[in-house]
């Protein structure tokens, strides 16, 4: 007898947690819908955004490209050929990896509409999620074009496998929304104060150099890789475009995967627990 009440606790559970994942289902499919249909009405601004976003690849492209000319043909194991592959797929994961930003909590903060937020029958980080979701299936549809259009001209030099495109392809959406669970607990610092731009600044600068944004990881020097393997950043830029475009093996490609879903658990974890001492403080403040 002891042991069957469990069971039965199990089996009414069962039910209600089947009707909460389709609840969380029917929401992200009807966020990240109205999010497609929406970039798709302004594909013009999209692209010219994305063009935008090209012309950091293409100085750093064309610099490490000069520098392996002038150093016997490759530097750090790749070639001009390397390095245009790597920057293309660059260009992608680059505007996956958009996401809320924290100067988007302060203006939430500060124009007063996080009220909005708070009343909504879902925690907030799933409607920004889902909504930006709907934006990156936009991208990479405009993404193609721009891609072959880069490589017609810089002539990528690209060995990869129908596996590594497949791990290549869930790990770009594993980078926004790790990234994304980053930026929000990051910016749910606004809720004790407004001036936390410097913060802001020292993490955004740490991502940029330790992520493989700059430069392949490869080329770090050895403390900055030590640094980095202790840190998220990879995770959500460089380890997807080594998982494309190499050099990688197989046990590093699946373990990368494993990386970002420990990571994503972690981020998930603290957004949680500040989000509910957040909501106290605002909460207090507000009244």
């Amino acid at each position: 007898m002891t042991l069957a009440a469990p069971a039965a606790t199990v089996a009414d559970d069962s039910p209600a947690q089947i009707g909460a994942l389709r609840a969380y289902a029917h929401l992200y499919w009807t966020l990240a819908r109205q999010g497609m249909l929406t970039q798709f009405q302004y594909r013009a601004a999209n692209y010219f955004s994305m063009i935008g976003l090209v012309v950091e690849p293409l100085v750093y492209l064309v610099v490490w490209s000069t520098i392996a000319r002038q150093s016997g043909g490759s530097v750090g194991g790749y070639t001009p050929a390397g390095f245009a592959a790597y920057y293309i797929a660059w260009t992608l994961v680059r505007n996956m990896n958009i996401a809320f930003t924290p100067a988007g909590w302060e203006e939430r903060i500060r124009e007063g509409t996080m009220s909005f937020h708070l009343v909504r029958p879902m925690h907030p980080v799933h409607y920004d999620i889902g909504s930006f979701a709907g934006w990156k299936i936009v991208v990479i549809v405009l993404w193609i074009p721009i891609a072959i259009v880069l490589s017609l001209i810089f002539h990528p030099s690209l060995q990869t496998s129908i596996e590594q495109g497949v791990v290549f392809f869930v790990a770009i959406w594993l980078a926004f929304v790790l990234r994304s669970l980053l930026l929000w607990s990051l910016g749910m610092i606004t809720f004790w104060t407004t001036r936390a731009t410097a913060l802001f600044e020292v993490y955004f600068y740490s991502e940029l150099l330790l992520s493989g944004r700059v430069l392949p990881l490869t080329l770090l020097p050895r403390w900055a890789r030590t640094v980095g393997d202790f840190l998220p950043f990879r995770w959500g830029f460089g380890y997807p475009i080594t998982a494309l475009v190499g050099p990688i093996t197989r046990a590093q490609l699946y373990l990368g995967l494993l990386a970002q879903l420990a990571w994503i658990a972690g981020a998930a974890l603290i957004v949680a627990v500040v989000w509910r001492r957040a909501v106290k403080h605002f909460t207090a403040v507000s009244g």
